[in-house]
Order: structure tokens, then C-alpha cells, then sequence
């Protein structure tokens, strides 16, 4: 009963011992509590209980009862790491026993070789009690037994036996009432998932049986590491860490498993060495090497010193003694047969290199490279690795770096949450950068552009698979929804956090980005290769695309246009980030009046960040548009400050490949429009109505309009007539009837006679004699004809007020061509995709984007901070923007700054007479910027937004 009702069974058994049992019953119910202290408790008064319950036994003078409980007690001494006492009393137990008592009896002993990492041991004893457990009918303990060997086999690789026996359990435990033995093996599953490849199916697993374990009230350290586990594998070492650590303080808090504190130290030192924090890894290590050693666990002992040497190498300590150690790690874990072996084998190859020791770091290379062909994506992986390392020629390496990286494109195609992607793109750095590397030397700027783009915000090269229709995932949403608005509203009433409100907002946070973790991704790898000369192609003789590429530190220029690549070397990263930190700090004292003295210096920090980041490319952008390609860690940089791009035409992509895709991404019909004004903004959003007066239309009220479908029809517009669906028909004209919309396809107005064609950047043709034709380029829309029908401008739909609540902007959000938001934006750091922008009922955030069948083709954030990301993986960027890119906006206004708010009004106002004009917004930005008054604030405020994309 212990491992169906464990709550129940010690309430019993304490219950038991008060009745003055007879010494065999009294000998059960100390076995009992002994069992439940063990698992879920303080290990010292289990082991009171179990030698208890053993002396009783033996006055009871039943061999079969003294043989079970000395099995259950040589299972709590390994885990308070008293190995020889352990397989002392196991001794005895085999010994005792007979039958059915004998093969429990071995069964836990193959749990203890386990936990001890001596695999072999442990397949032996479980193949001895299986057949006499299926025997005596034994349904319970058959399943037990099944699932443990499963799960060896598991730690040897063996993956496709491991799934036979936990499917044989699975069934066997169906029949039982054993509710912890099912969370079990439900997390069982989750770690088979996991060495299978499976990320987002071990993450689902796993959380489904921590719902089991909390219901129970049975924790259990084991799922915590196994969690953390796969989070490593998924990329999020941070958060494996801080769940690693905060299970040992747990762990001592109640006295509890020396072995499991052991494994979970040996997990945090992984995720702290992943997570760039050699120190913490080192640490954690070292202790963790102490405890197995004094546990006699070589197969853990040596995981850790693997663990240690890695973290030693990471703080520069490269030595002869490193690559012997590492040697003699890959040697031992290779006859343990462990898939780590590989691992170290390209450690110790690595290590010689550093030391120019090629003979050495040619055997351990070989040897780690032979795993590339086959097991789990991370395996193959390095071995793709070593074989690059390896590598006698540049052909060579730039094959296996390919090879490596398609393994990788695989398995980040199995994962559904566009965070998950973007952050296990950091499993790829390294081949990326040899590719780079050997693209440099060998290659010319062509082939470093392509490689370059090969890793380069790879989360944007498919569609992010959309969030379920999960009831539970929606009310999540809302309630989340609902608890932030108030607490921020506490926030601001009071000037004073409420601590329950902001407890459940952060658990209401966990709840909602598990569920996105467990999705699968849907998409095939990306089989739509980039192309140099389709890019070039595209930007013709006007455009200049400028993609700075990061090579051993140094910015290296890539400058495509007229037909060609050319590369030149700037300054290096590191200065350019300081420069940029600078500039930030900078623009946001600009955003106050009376730091006007600070202009100059920040004109200044423009130059030299000019100087740091294009070189002297700057020198040959020639006269026409620019398109900027930064890396992720120079996501903040303000380019329209730099001297050479002040006066341009200027745009922002995450990569080439993006910026192509949004180039050639066509505008949904009818020219729907959207301006939304959120709450508590310092201007009051002051731009909304006057673009909505400017656009022939007020404030559209949301009486009876929630009642609406979010694909049927809507309501009458302002002049009573109907108006036509969401997705497809134009609505009413505006007071001149006879006007496209401003900005949903960018279109040039007709001249004088009707055919003047607009700018090259846009190739919009001029209407034809009905003025209804559209041409299939990216910007087709076509100028209004003679009679005004398809050229009609849209009447926009303006949310304010109570109308402004996330479902309902949502639905008018999905398909529009233009939406324009003035609300207050939350940039999170800690969370990216929880950045948000504040509506009516709470924030809207990066989550909520997700769920649109497609994103307007333009946004305009008018708002603070609404361009800022958090870099992550190789070279990701997540945030705001960088959502939307792939949902089918081709472009995006947004700031990466603190900005004054009553600047940003007129800002917004020439933008949107720039787009009214036919403009792209890149042109109406560099407009407005100059129709700006010429002042510090002003000027501060035009630098720090961005046009993103290509629209």
C-alpha cells in the first residue's frame, strides 16, 4: 500500500504499532514507515525503522519476512551511502530467502546495482527474478521489475528494448491500483521519450507525472533530475540549474538520499558549465565526485570527473594532465557503455588541439567521430564535431559541418515551441563557427555569407507550430490575463507589489510555458536553402544589404549589392556591445527634457559605433536603401544614429533569409487597418484619434460587437452601412472615397495621368483603365482607378476604452493589413516570450501573437521597448518582433529604447503620412525622422525606432 496511498499506508502503519501488535506485524509496520522515510523523507529514521523492523523479524523467526525487510534496508544504506553495508545485507537477504521472497529480494538488488551504475549486475539479477515473479502471478512486482530493466537498458542506449519492456509494464500496471507506481511509470516514459529524441513528448511526460507525485503528496527527487535533464537538452541549462539547486537545499532540509543529493549536484554541474558558469560547474562537480566516490559509484564518479574536466577546460586550464584525464574518462565510460563516452573522447581531441598536439587529438577525434552515424541527434552531433576537428582539408570540414547542422535542423524541426527551437541552435555553435572559420580562408565572402546565414536566426525559417486548442492552456491565458492586470493595478494604486497576486502570476507563467514546451513541431526541416544569388538578384543595383558576421570576435562586414559580395573587417564585438550600452543609456536620458548636453555625446558614441561595426564599408554603401543584418548580440544598436545610415532609407532584418521572405510576402486583401490605444499611457495614445480623424472614421465603440464570431461578419462602420468580412472585402471609403488604403500595400498614388510608376524598392505598377488589376509582386496593391472601387481606402477599426481587450483586438489583429498599437510595452528578460503590451483586461503577450492564423502584414509599435530581445541559442533573438516575423508580417515599426512619449506622437503622425503617400515604412521612417522638430528629445526619439523587415 505504500506505493499506491503512501499518505495512508504510514498513517496506518503508525496506527498499527499503538495496537501492541504481534512482533511479525509490528515487523511490517516499521518496514513501512522505514519505506516511506527512505523515499519521502529523512533517510537516518529509516534506517531506525528498518533494523527495527529486521530484529523483529528475526524474534518472529520468519526467514521469508527477515529476508524482505534486509532487501529494503540494503536499499536505504546505498542511499545514505553505505554501499558495503548495503550489499552486506543484500547478502543475507539472497540468502534467507526463497522462491517468490527471493526474486523481490534480487529485484532490489538490480534497483541497487542500478543506482550503483553497474549495469551488468543489475541485468542479471532482474533476468533471475522475472520469470519466478511471473510465476507466483506477481502482477505488481513484475511490472516493478520490467520497468527497472528497462530503464538500465536505457542508460546503456539501448532504447528500442527499453520501450518494449515499459509498454509490457504499462499494460501490467493498467490492472493495478498502484497510483505511485504508475506516476512512475509515466516518468519512465518521459526518459525514454527523451533518449529517443523527443524533447517536447519527455517534457509532457515528466509533468504529467509530477501532477501524479503532487497529488500523492510522495515527492521525488529522481523526476526533478530527469527534468533537468531534458531542460538541458532543450537548452535551458538556467533553469535546470536553479531547479537542480533548489531540490538539494530540499533534499536537506529533510535529510534525505546522500545518493540522490550526489546525482543532482553531478545535474547542476552540467547545466552551470552549459550555462556559462565554469565556476559553479566546477564546484558542484568536485563535491559530486567526493559522494560517489564514497559511495562506490565509478559509473557516476566518472560522469562527474568528465563534468569537472570540461568545467577546468572552460576556465582556460588546457593541459597536458587535462588531455590524459579526459583519455582515461572516455576510456572507462566507453566500458561502462555509456553514451557519454563520445563526448569525452571529443573532449580529450579538443583539449590536445589547444595544445598542438595533432597525433594525440587525431586517435580521441577518431574515436569520438564514430558516433556520428548513429543514436540520439546530440550524439550524432558530436560526432559531426570531431569529424570536422579532424578535418585534413577545408572541403572536408565544411561536409561535416553540413552534416552536423542538418542533424541539427532535424531535431529542432521535432520541436513545436519557437523557444525550444531557438535555444537548441546553441548545440550548433560550434560547427557553425568552424564552418565559418574554414569558409574565411578557403571560401571567399560569397561562401562566408552562406554560412553565415545557415545558423542566423534559424527559429524565423518556418512558421512556429500554433498552441493547441487546449481548454486548459485558454483559461491559463486568461487567468494570467486577469492576475497581472491586477496586480500592476496594485502596483500603481498602491506603489506597493502585492506578493500573492504576483506568486500566482508567476505560477500561472510556469503553468502556460509548459504547455507551449510540449508541443511538437509539425514542419519539415527547411528544405528551402539560402541562395546568394536570388538575395542579389532581389536587391538589384539601388538596395545594399549589409550582414555583419562574428568571427573569433571581430566583426566581419559582408556587403551585398550590384551583383556582388564583398567583405571588409571592422572592429571587434566586445567594443562594439560596450559602444551600444553607451548609446542606450544615452537615448534613454534623451527621453527627458533638459539633457540636451548629451546629444553631442551621443552623436559621438554613433560614430565610433559606426566605426566598430562597419568599417570601412560605410564607405561604399552607396546612395540607395540599406538593409541591416545584425547579429543577435547587437540586437540594441540604434542604427539610424550611425552617421552613414543617419539620412537613409533604412531597414532591420534578423538575416538575409528573412528579410527575402518578408520581400516577398503578399499583402492580404482588402486593406484592413487597425489602431489600438491601450491603457494609462503618458500621451494618451494622443496619435490614435488624430489618425483616426485623419482617416475618416471615430472611435468605433464596442457596444454589441463581442458578440460577434472572429470569422463572421461584423457590425455597421461608422456611416451605418455594412461592412464586410474580416479577411477579404474593403470596407466603406473614407471621405474621399476614391483613396487606397495608406498602408496596407504600400502603393504609390497615381500622377497627374495615372502612370507614373512608383520607386524600384517597390515595384507597385500603376493602375490599369478599371484600376482593379493586382500584380503579383510583394507591394501589389494597386493606386485607386477613375471610379475609386478597388483603390477605395479601408475605414479603420479603432479599439480603445474597455473595446481594447486582448480577445477582441486578437480577432481584429488576425489577417489585418495594418495594425498600429499605442499601448505600453514589457520587455522580459527573464522570459521573452511574457513580453507584452498592456490592453484593457491585461497584457497581450508573445504567446497570445502565436495563436493568430496570420499576423498583420505591418505593425506599428508606437511604444517603448517594443524592439528589444533577448539573445539566446547560437544566434537567436526572441521577443516581440521576431514572433511576428514568421506569422506573416513582412514589417514591423518598433523601439528598442525608453522614449518620451508626447515625442513620439508627432513621429507617428509623419510615418503615417509617409505610408498615405505609397511609402514603405523604411521610406515614411526616414521621413518622419526628418519632418521631426530639431531638438534632443525629438532627435532621440526618431533614432531609437526601427522599420524590421521588408514592407
Amino acid at each position: 500500500m505504500v506505493f499506491a496511498a503512501p499518505n495512508e499506508a504510514l498513517a496506518r502503519a503508525e496506527g498499527l504499532l499503538g495496537a501492541d501488535p504481534s512482533p511479525l506485524h509490528a515487523s511490517i509496520a516499521h518496514q513501512v514507515i522505514g519505506i516511506w522515510q527512505r523515499d519521502f523523507g529523512d533517510t537516518r529514521r529509516a534506517l531506525a525503522h528498518l533494523r527495527r523492523a529486521r530484529d523483529l523479524a528475526a524474534r518472529a523467526d520468519s526467514a521469508e519476512r527477515e529476508a524482505d525487510v534486509l532487501a529494503t534496508l540494503g536499499v536505504a544504506l546505498v542511499h545514505s551511502g553505505r554501499t558495503r553495508e548495503g550489499l552486506a545485507a543484500f547478502e543475507r537477504g539472497v540468502a534467507r530467502g526463497t522462491g517468490h521472497t527471493r526474486a523481490r529480494v534480487l529485484y532490489r538488488r538490480a534497483y541497487v546495482w542500478w543506482v550503483l551504475g553497474r549495469h551488468g549486475e543489475a541485468l542479471e539479477d532482474v533476468r533471475r527474478a522475472i520469470p519466478v515473479l511471473r510465476q507466483a502471478d506477481d502482477v505488481i512486482w513484475t511490472a516493478r521489475a520490467l520497468t527497472l530493466r528497462a530503464t538500465v537498458h536505457l542508460a546503456l542506449g539501448a532504447v528500442e528494448r527499453a520501450d518494449a519492456d515499459f509498454t509490457a509494464a504499462e499494460a501490467l500496471w493498467d490492472t493495478t491500483g498502484q497510483e505511485h507506481d504508475k506516476a512512475d511509470a509515466v516518468e519512465s516514459r518521459g526518459l525514454a521519450a527523451f533518449r529517443s529524441g523527443d524533447v517536447p513528448a519527455a517534457l509532457r511526460l515528466l509533468d504529467e507525472a509530477e501532477e501524479r507525485y503532487a497529488k500523492l503528496g510522495t515527492p521525488t527527487f529522481m523526476l526533478t533530475i530527469r527534468r533537468c535533464e531534458v531542460l538541458m537538452a532543450a537548452g535551458l541549462a538556467t533553469e535546470a540549474l536553479t531547479e537542480a539547486d533548489g531540490a538539494i537545499a530540499a533534499l536537506d532540509g529533510i535529510g534525505g538520499q546522500s545518493t540522490r543529493k550526489a546525482e543532482l549536484l553531478l545535474v547542476a554541474a552540467r547545466a552551470a558549465r552549459l550555462a556559462g558558469d565554469p565556476g559553479t560547474a566546477l564546484a558542484r562537480a568536485a563535491v559530486a565526485v567526493r559522494l560517489f566516490a564514497g559511495q562506490r559509484r565509478t559509473w557516476y564518479e566518472t560522469h562527474a570527473r568528465l563534468v569537472l574536466i570540461e568545467a577546468r577546460v572552460a576556465t582556460g586550464r588546457g593541459s597536458g594532465r587535462l588531455v590524459a584525464d579526459a583519455a582515461e574518462v572516455a576510456e572507462r565510460l566507453a566500458a561502462f557503455g555509456a553514451p557519454a563516452a563520445p563526448e569525452a573522447s571529443l573532449l580529450a581531441g579538443r583539449i590536445a588541439l589547444g595544445l598542438g598536439w595533432t597525433a594525440d587529438a587525431e586517435r580521441h577525434l577518431a574515436v569520438a567521430a564514430r558516433s556520428r552515424h548513429s543514436g540520439p541527434p546530440l550524439a550524432r552531433m558530436t560526432g559531426w564535431a570531431a569529424q570536422a576537428l579532424r578535418a585534413g582539408s577545408a572541403r572536408g570540414v565544411l561536409e561535416a559541418c553540413r552534416r552536423g547542422l542538418d542533424v541539427l535542423d532535424d531535431h529542432r524541426m521535432t520541436l513545436g515551441a519557437s523557444e525550444l527551437r531557438a535555444r537548441a541552435t546553441a548545440q550548433g555553435a560550434e560547427l557553425a563557427a568552424l564552418a565559418q572559420r574554414a569558409s574565411l580562408v578557403s571560401g571567399g565572402p560569397r561562401r562566408l555569407l552562406v554560412w553565415s546565414e545557415r545558423w542566423r536566426a534559424t527559429v524565423l525559417s518556418a512558421p512556429p507550430t500554433r498552441p493547441p486548442a487546449d481548454p486548459a492552456l485558454l483559461s491559463g491565458m486568461t487567468a494570467f490575463r486577469e492576475i497581472a492586470a491586477r496586480a500592476e493595478e496594485a502596483r500603481t494604486d498602491g506603489g506597493r507589489p502585492v506578493p500573492a497576486l504576483e506568486r500566482e502570476q508567476r505560477r500561472l507563467e510556469r503553468e502556460i510555458r509548459s504547455r507551449t514546451l510540449h508541443m511538437r513541431g509539425e514542419a519539415p526541416g527547411d528544405g528551402d536553402r539560402f541562395d546568394v544569388g536570388r538575395l542579389l538578384r532581389r536587391l538589384g543595383d539601388d538596395v545594399r544589404l549589409v550582414e555583419l558576421a562574428v568571427l573569433d570576435g571581430r566583426v566581419h562586414v559582408l556587403l551585398c549589392g550590384r551583383g556582388r559580395v564583398r567583405r571588409f573587417e571592422a572592429g571587434l564585438l566586445a567594443d562594439a556591445e560596450r559602444e551600444a550600452e553607451h548609446v542606450q543609456a544615452g537615448l534613454r536620458r534623451l527621453a527627458h527634457p533638459g539633457a540636451e548636453a548629451r546629444l553631442p555625446l551621443v552623436e559621438a558614441a554613433g560614430a565610433r559605433l559606426q566605426e566598430l561595426l562597419l568599417g570601412p564599408a560605410a564607405a561604399h554603401l552607396g546612395s540607395g536603401p540599406v538593409v541591416v543584418v545584425p547579429p543577435g548580440r547587437l540586437h540594441r544598436v540604434p542604427w539610424a544614429l550611425l552617421p552613414a545610415l543617419r539620412e537613409r532609407v533604412l531597414s532591420v532584418s534578423p538575416s538575409a533569409s528573412s528579410w527575402l521572405r518578408a520581400r516577398e510576402t503578399a499583402p492580404p486583401r482588402g486593406g484592413r487597418q487597425v489602431l489600438v490605444r491601450g491603457p494609462g499611457l503618458a500621451s494618451g495614445g494622443a496619435e490614435v484619434p488624430e489618425l483616426a480623424d485623419r482617416y475618416g472614421t471615430s472611435p468605433r465603440t464596442p457596444g454589441g460587437e463581442e458578440a460577434w464570431a472572429a470569422r463572421g461578419a461584423r457590425p455597421a462602420g461608422p456611416q451605418g452601412g455594412e461592412e464586410t468580412s474580416a479577411a477579404h472585402a474593403a470596407p466603406p471609403a473614407g471621405p474621399q472615397g476614391g483613396e487606397e488604403t495608406p498602408a496596407a500595400h504600400a502603393a504609390q498614388p497615381a500622377g497627374p495621368q495615372g502612370g507614373e510608376e512608383t520607386p524600384a524598392a517597390h515595384a507597385v505598377q500603376p493602375a490599369g483603365p478599371q484600376g482593379g488589376e493586382e500584380t503579383p509582386a510583394a507591394h501589389a496593391a494597386q493606386p485607386a482607378g477613375p471610379d475609386g472601387g478597388a483603390g477605395r481606402r479601408a475605414v479603420p477599426t479603432v479599439l480603445e476604452g474597455d473595446a481594447a481587450r486582448v480577445p477582441r483586438v486578437l480577432r481584429e489583429l488576425d489577417g489585418a493589413a495594418l495594425a498600429h498599437i499605442a499601448a505600453h510595452g514589457t520587455f522580459r528578460a527573464d522570459s521573452p516570450l511574457f513580453s507584452s503590451l498592456r490592453m484593457a483586461d491585461g497584457p497581450l503577450i508573445v504567446h497570445d501573437f502565436e495563436r493568430l492564423d496570420r499576423s498583420p502584414y505591418r505593425i506599428i509599435l508606437s511604444c517603448c521597448d517594443t524592439a528589444r530581445f533577448a539573445s539566446v541559442g547560437a544566434d537567436e533573438l526572441l521577443g516581440l518582433v521576431t514572433a511576428l516575423l514568421p506569422l506573416g508580417t513582412a514589417g514591423v515599426v518598433a523601439c528598442s529604447a525608453p522614449v518620451n512619449d508626447a515625442a513620439v506622437v508627432p513621429l507617428m503622425l509623419a510615418l503615417h503620412k509617409g505610408l498615405d503617400a505609397g511609402l514603405s515604412l523604411a521610406e515614411a521612417l526616414r521621413d518622419a525622422r526628418a519632418a521631426l522638430p530639431d531638438d534632443a528629445v525629438h532627435q532621440a526619439t526618431g533614432w531609437a525606432f526601427s522599420a524590421f523587415g521588408a514592407a
